[in-house]
């Protein structure tokens, strides 16, 4: 270690006179298959997540590249509908013609599904979120922006709660991020009081109560002076995402579930990885609810619902193989590189509990107390099967280390999740392995730049550069932040497992 430059020159096989050397590799290469699922009238369902015809049908394996467009679109037309043709699309309604004619029972644009080769019951679905990107906003006027909406809705947490009048009020603000991402917050355009809309069928909506209304905004007032000099946080992740639960064919897209669905936890976004309990043949993969930002509990009602395009890598695991921490899994698991997160709901199957009006009845039985108690249980359950920890061991735990959060309070099925940190369990869960090994093993190339303390790493057409101890890389020209900052030990880059399975995955996908 008195010598990083030379101790990782040796390690890496690096020639000093050179800038970058590349290994040569005779290993089979690994090649996955990209499919592209675009959004628009013919791809996506509206507010619906049971069963139907897959969009498209992959393999275990596979990337797809997914648009995903937000169902508030129509809180700003000209900013988030116009001169985009697949948004106009979905959105278009003149009166006597309606394209998504079938919107509900619930509200999200969800695009899919997706149907995966050889997924059967009891089988599970890992899902990897490889890369989030903003949307374009079609219309020129606003060119390099995309924007989004928070609605204060009737939903809310505190609605009809208020200080101010009138106490009941719906409040949209609109949000303006720079789409290439030169900035990574959201700051505030203007906000408006909502005011009842006149659908082109002539139906009256006093409140935000139908997905796709057009608002008319010479029927709103503007307020411009909105958040002035607040800079939030951009946290590009998916609202909603999972399988089609086997109880229904027609699934409300609002409540989540034991199969993923509205569960509105912002670390489901770039480097997460998902796991879903499958209990229909192909799983049926729904993706949609993109959000820029949200805090844990999403309280108003909203987070900034905006469209993002993601690339995301699906992995079936066979029931018969499960390792302990999928086997019997029953709720979605989230993973990333640090944690594990574990979700749980006021009901856990809420449309095998609540019986055959389980869809209305819902929304009247959420509670936090029951949200928390299920999480409980699935954390105490997770520790004792996955970790192999005694009933006391993981219960004591859970009390000194958990930290159990509110999800949300807004989606009819109310969540609480608890994050493990997989540090206290030691190299177990996370397993560390060397770098240019890991990497070599598929095909990829490993170059090392000294004087930079750089490492390269260039697979399929594309470039992944990390400086050691950096928590940000470039990947294919562009600033990303990493899973993990790579490190030294012992003389050696090395990194988790974790980080190998994820940029393995992102260096394959084909353009």
């Amino acid at each position: 270690m008195r010598n990083v430059g030379v101790t990782l020159s040796l390690f890496l096989g690096a020639n000093s006179l050179s800038v970058v050397m590349y290994a040569n590799t005779t290993n089979d290469a690994y090649k996955p298959k990209t499919h592209v699922l675009k959004a628009n009238s013919e791809t996506v369902r509206w507010g619906n997540i049971g069963k139907g015809d897959p969009a498209l049908t992959v393999h275990s394996g596979d990337i797809v590249t997914v648009e995903a467009i937000t169902h508030h679109s129509g809180d700003d037309y000209e900013r988030m509908i116009k001169g985009d043709a697949g948004v106009e699309d979905i959105f278009h309604w003149i009166e006597g013609e309606k394209n998504e004619a079938l919107r509900g029972p619930g509200v999200h644009i969800m695009t899919g599904p997706i149907a995966v080769e050889g997924a059967e019951p009891g089988d599970v679905l890992e899902v990897k979120i490889l890369d989030m990107k903003l949307r374009p906003n079609g219309n020129d006027q606003y060119a390099g922006k995309t924007y989004g909406v928070n609605a204060a809705a009737n939903w809310g947490y505190l609605y009809g709660d208020m200080v101010e009048e009138p106490k009941k009020r719906e409040v949209v603000t609109i949000y303006e991020m720079d789409t290439e991402g030169g900035t990574d917050y959201a700051t505030a355009v203007y906000n408006y009081k909502w005011s009842a809309q006149t659908d082109p069928d002539g139906q009256v909506h006093p409140t935000i109560d139908y997905p796709g209304v057009i608002v008319d905004h010479n029927t709103i007032d503007k307020n411009f002076d909105v958040l002035k000099g607040v800079k939030i946080p951009v946290r590009l992740h998916f609202g909603t995402m999972g399988v089609a639960p086997k109880e229904a064919d027609v699934v409300d897209s609002v409540p989540p579930s034991y199969n993923g669905g509205n569960v509105d936890d912002w670390r489901i976004t770039e480097g997460a990885t998902m796991y879903y309990p499958v209990s229909v043949a192909g799983a049926l993969l729904s993706i949609g609810d993109p959000h820029a930002g949200q805090g844990d509990s999403e309280i108003n009602g909203t987070a900034i619902e905006t469209s993002v395009t993601g690339d995301i890598q699906v992995i079936l695991h066979k029931k018969a193989s499960l390792n302990n921490k999928l086997k019997g899994l029953n709720f979605p698991l989230l993973e990333n590189e640090n944690e594990w997160v574990v979700h749980g709901f006021s009901y856990a199957n809420y449309l095998e509990e609540l019986g055959a009006s389980a869809q209305t009845d819902i929304f009247k039985n959420s509670s936090i107390d029951k949200a928390m108690k299920d999480a409980a249980h699935k954390t105490k359950d997770f520790l004792m099967a996955g970790m192999e920890l005694s009933e006391d061991e993981a219960y004591s735990l859970m009390s000194v280390s958990a930290d159990f959060g509110i999800t949300q309070v807004v989606d009819g099925n109310w969540g609480v999740h608890a994050l493990i940190d997989k540090g206290q369990f030691g190299d177990s869960e996370r397993k560390p392995v060397v770098l240019r090994s890991s990497f070599e093993n598929f095909g990829a190339k490993v170059g090392w730049q000294p004087a930079t303390k750089t490492v390269t790493l260039s697979y399929n057409g594309n470039v992944l550069e990390m400086k050691v101890g950096a928590t940000t890389g470039i990947y294919n020209g562009e600033t990303v932040k990493l899973a993990a900052p790579i490190s030294v030990v012992n003389g050696k880059i090395v990194v988790s497992e974790y980080f190998v399975n994820f940029y393995k995955a992102k260096l394959a996908k084909t353009e």
